[in-house]
């Protein structure tokens, strides 16, 4: 019997792919994205620690009011905002771009132009 494969588990495949070449330091953590048809969520993450640094995603209160749909390349774009401001307040310049198995298209690209003119370098 042959097992069915699904996009999740494609999307897990590719992102166990990504990850063996991207870990995130104290110098340059990592910023990880992560997307659902509904929402979009980021995060930057300390590796070597294993915490998290900042973080902001779309189940917020802020864009739960500001949009409808929150599953949207706007949305995504000011969560990439977000991250910017919060990560730049936590004292972090420069990130590893972690695209989380996902291709670097839409969303996922809003998120990232979105950090970059917020400030962060990668």
């Amino acid at each position: 019997m042959i097992k069915k494969k699904n996009k999740k588990d494609a999307v897990a495949k590719k992102h166990r792919r990504v990850r063996v070449k991207i870990s995130g330091t104290t110098e340059r953590p990592r910023l990880a994205v992560h997307k659902s048809n509904k929402h979009i969520y980021a995060q930057v993450i300390d590796d070597t620690k294993g915490v998290t640094l900042a973080s902001a995603g779309t189940l917020e209160t802020d864009f739960k009011s500001k949009y409808q749909n929150c599953g949207n390349i706007e949305a995504a774009k000011d969560v990439g905002r977000l991250i910017a401001e919060r990560s730049k307040n936590a004292g972090i310049e420069e990130i590893v771009f972690d695209r989380g198995g996902f291709i670097y298209h839409g969303r996922i690209a809003a998120v990232a132009d979105a950090a970059r003119e917020g400030g962060l370098v990668f």
